[in-house]
């Protein structure tokens, strides 16, 4: 998406690449970051800490408050310098995300469908009014749900990747055909696309309507506090990869069996290719990848 494809803008291809591959190693890095407070909070919860720290206001203990608890293990100088730095990571991640909003609506919207005509002038402006108005819709919606999503005990983040997983797989669908099947075609992109969030929408409510139980001995679905069976979030993000899959495959092969497609675009191989060391930094990054996993998964 925008959002990750603007991470790759460089002065040229080369910059661009050197940077991904920067950008990668650095990622390698994040679970060993993201974990380790974790652990710590676990082993020093064992020996007798935390107990008060983590309580909520019921009196059940939640884990949400790890974190804060670690925090406030730190000196004065060093606790203002982690939270300076989780803050600043906020706002990276917020200002990515708000400029992904002005550029999608503005360019992919407004000037295709609504003003073909559009300046410059007016595309920046308008850019400028949609990170207001977005900004405001996010915090009323935090406002409205937030506490429901991560009040005491909640597990906000994964209601992220939940939700998120709402479009993800057709997104990946639609890239993965894209970049490794040339038949693949426009049409077939757009049913990914929609057609991903609709099938998540249906698998989501689909427990409403029928009994999942049987699917409970092979793990594909899981009974909630009230009884109804659910096909866990991660599980519907797979299945309806595979249904994006299917779909694009069967689009694309009856569009190519009618003759040449309109919208294809003719692109020069030459962008394509790589230098001998970015295949090496490539393929050093798909290995550790693949023994990390090996090893701790």
């Amino acid at each position: 998406n925008q959002y990750i494809t603007q991470r790759a803008l460089g002065a040229d291809l080369k910059t661009a690449r050197g940077g991904l591959l920067f950008a990668a190693f650095l990622k390698i890095l994040m679970p060993v970051i993201v974990v380790i407070p974790g652990i710590a909070a676990y082993v020093l919860y064992q020996k007798g800490m935390f107990h008060t720290e983590m309580l909520t206001s019921t009196g059940a203990t939640d884990v949400n408050k790890a974190y804060p608890a670690i925090l406030n293990l730190l000196p004065v100088g060093m606790k203002g310098i982690a939270f300076a730095a989780l803050t600043a990571a906020i706002v990276a991640s917020l200002a990515g995300k708000v400029n992904s909003i002005a550029t999608i609506f503005t360019l992919d919207i407004y000037q295709k469908v609504i003003k073909p005509d559009a300046t410059e002038t007016n595309l920046v402006n308008l850019g400028k009014i949609a990170v207001v108005i977005a900004m405001i819709l996010g915090v009323i919606l935090s406002l409205l749900v937030g506490d429901n999503l991560m009040g005491e005990g909640k597990q906000g983040f994964q209601y992220i990747q939940e939700y998120t997983g709402f479009v993800s797989p057709g997104i990946l669908a639609m890239f993965l055909l894209g970049f490794f099947w040339r038949k693949a075609t426009s049409n077939a992109a757009l049913f990914a696309t929609i057609g991903g969030f609709v099938f998540s929408v249906f698998f989501k409510f689909l427990p409403n309507f029928a009994d999942l139980s049987f699917l409970a001995s092979s793990g594909f679905s899981k009974a909630t506090a009230a009884g109804v069976y659910e096909i866990p979030f991660l599980d519907r993000m797979g299945f309806v990869f595979i249904l994006c899959i299917i779909g694009m495959y069967i689009i694309s092969m009856i569009e190519n069996s009618k003759g040449e497609r309109p919208n294809a675009l003719e692109v020069d191989t030459k962008m394509f290719r790589v230098t001998p060391a970015f295949t090496a930094g490539s393929l050093i990054i798909c290995g550790l990848l693949v023994a990390i996993y090996s090893i701790w998964w």
